[in-house]
This record gives C-alpha cells, sequence and structure tokens, in this order.
C-alpha cells in the first residue's frame, strides 16, 4: 500500500516549494554541499561554473547550479542538530515524495550529501587547520533516538563503552554512535584527512564543557573522553551536526559525512579565528572529490 503524506506532517508552501528551505522539488540536485554559515554558501557557489538559482530562508540559504559541468547545491543548515533534522528531512521529502500526491515514490533517489564545518579538537596532536573526518559521529542531541530503526544503524558496543567510561549522566539524552557512509569517506578523504570519531553536542558551551559564569554539571566530562578508548579508537573532536546528518541519512538510504577544519585544540587552549583560508581549500578539495 502506498504510503501518503497527511498535509500538517508535510507542509507544502503555496509556491509549491517545502516548508523551511524553500526548494522545490525541481531544484533538487543528487550532490549536496552542506554548511552551518548562510554567509559559506556563496564562499561554496564562488568554485560553481554555473548558478542556476538562489533562495534564502531563515537560516536556510541554498544555491543550485553546476561545478564542472554536474549539478551541484550548497545549502547551509545554521548550528545544531535540530536544524540538521528540518534539513535532512525535507531534503528526502524533495527526493522521495510526490508533492502533487503526497505519495512516497515507488524508486527511491539516493542523495549525497557532504558537510564542511568547523570543529575543536579533544587530542592534543591535533594541529589546527587539520582536515577530520567523522567517520564515526556521537550524537550527544538524541534527535535519531526519536527515530524507528535507530539500533540498526548504530555502534551499540562502542555506545555501551562510551556510556559506561565516561559515567554518563541519565539526566542527558542517551549517546548514539553512527558511521559516515564509508565509500564517500574514500571518495572525499583519500589519504590527506584524519579519520576521526567526532562528537556533536547539543550546544557550544556547556555541553562542550565551557565554563564562562554558570558552573558545569561535570567539569571533567572532557578529560573523560580524551581518556576514552574502544577498540583502539579515540574522541577526535567536536561539532554539533555530524552524528543526527549521518544516522539520518543512514536511515534513510542516503550517503553522508562529514569534514571539518580544526579550528580550536580543546586540549591545548589554542585557536585560530582567522580560518577562512582553511575553509577555501577544504571546500575546494571536496568539489573537486565529490
Amino acid at each position: 500500500m502506498t504510503k501518503i503524506i497527511a498535509p500538517s506532517e508535510l507542509i507544502i508552501n503555496p509556491d509549491g516549494s517545502v516548508f523551511h528551505i524553500h526548494l522545490r522539488p525541481d531544484q533538487l540536485t543528487d550532490r549536496i554541499i552542506m554548511c552551518g554559515d548562510p554567509g559559506r554558501v556563496n564562499m561554496i557557489a564562488e568554485f560553481f561554473d554555473t548558478r542556476e538559482f538562489e533562495v534564502s530562508s531563515r537560516e536556510f540559504h541554498t544555491i543550485g547550479g553546476t561545478y564542472k559541468g554536474k549539478p551541484i547545491m550548497a545549502i547551509s543548515h545554521g548550528i545544531g542538530p535540530d536544524n540538521i533534522d528540518i534539513v535532512v528531512n525535507e531534503l528526502d521529502a524533495l527526493a522521495n515524495i510526490d508533492f502533487n500526491t503526497r505519495e512516497v515514490k515507488p524508486d527511491h533517489r539516493q542523495l549525497t550529501m557532504v558537510r564542511i564545518g568547523t570543529s575543536g579538537a579533544l587530542q592534543p596532536e591535533l594541529t589546527i587547520g587539520t582536515p577530520v573526518i567523522a567517520e564515526k559521529a556521537i550524537g550527544f542531541d538524541g534527535v535519531l533516538n526519536y527515530y524507528a530503526g535507530r539500533n540498526e544503524v548504530a555502534d551499540l558496543d562502542f555506545e555501551k563503552a562510551f556510556v559506561e567510561h565516561t559515567k554518563w549522566n541519565p539526566l542527558w539524552a542517551k549517546p548514539y554512535v553512527v558511521d559516515a557512509d564509508p565509500e564517500l569517506v574514500a571518495q572525499i578523504g583519500k589519504d590527506d584527512m584524519v579519520r576521526g570519531n567526532t562528537i556533536s553536542a547539543v550546544g557550544f558551551y556547556g555541553p562542550q564543557g565551557r565554563e564562562l559564569r554558570l558552573p558545569l554539571a561535570n567539569p571533567d566530562l572532557n578529560r573523560s573522553i580524551e581518556e576514552f578508548r574502544f577498540n583502539g579508537r579515540k574522541v577526535t573532536n567536536y561539532e554539533m551536526e555530524s552524528a543526527p546528518l549521518q544516522g539520518l541519512g543512514k536511515l534513510m538510504g542516503h550517503r553522508a559525512m562529514t569534514v571539518c577544519s580544526i579550528i580550536a585544540n580543546r586540549m591545548n587552549n589554542n585557536v585560530n579565528p582567522s580560518y577562512k583560508n582553511a575553509i577555501h581549500d577544504l571546500i575546494h578539495t571536496v568539489l573537486e572529490r565529490i
């Protein structure tokens, strides 16, 4: 039986675009570069050969065009895992739901989504400017826990060991661990990017162990994370979006991964606020390989 999506569940704007990101099905490309900053979309599109459309709505900014003759689009998702839930669901809807009949299409369309971001290192040897792929993403956000099939796409042994080692606070969302698409990692990563285990935090300050005026519930959490090992693997870095992207991508049958440029080292207390050159180079590399 064909599944039909109710109007309250998938809101379609009067112009035929999907509710939040304001894109129409005819604008969707199979290859998608994602970033948090709406302004960074322009930096990505500077590399495009042609620009076919540009759409802005809230923090969601999209430019579609071609790169070396192939259709591609860049979209910003804003900051945080909740925005990834919006963007990935709406991109999938554009690909796999008929907006006229509201029926799920019988033939699945697979998207390739690569997020380019910035990140803080949790290991002292990771120097500023290093590109780190979230080969495994560790979600502190809880987004994937709301979807059926969560356990089928997660690394449950890694999760269990991590929770036990860190003495995880039961008041926090249970962590989930999801692999990036391995073929996409090999395609994008080559031998010039670090394969990491990346935490997706639910916030920037307390949830990543930053203490300003408010004291932390567990001030030793980052040190415990730094010391954690699972089958020889260590946790490499913090950001805020890789786990829900990779988890939802797996559940929906898409290829997804994140690569971040290290702009701060949390263990050494080093930071480089002038990181745009490194991001510029990383964008060019990803565009060449996607």
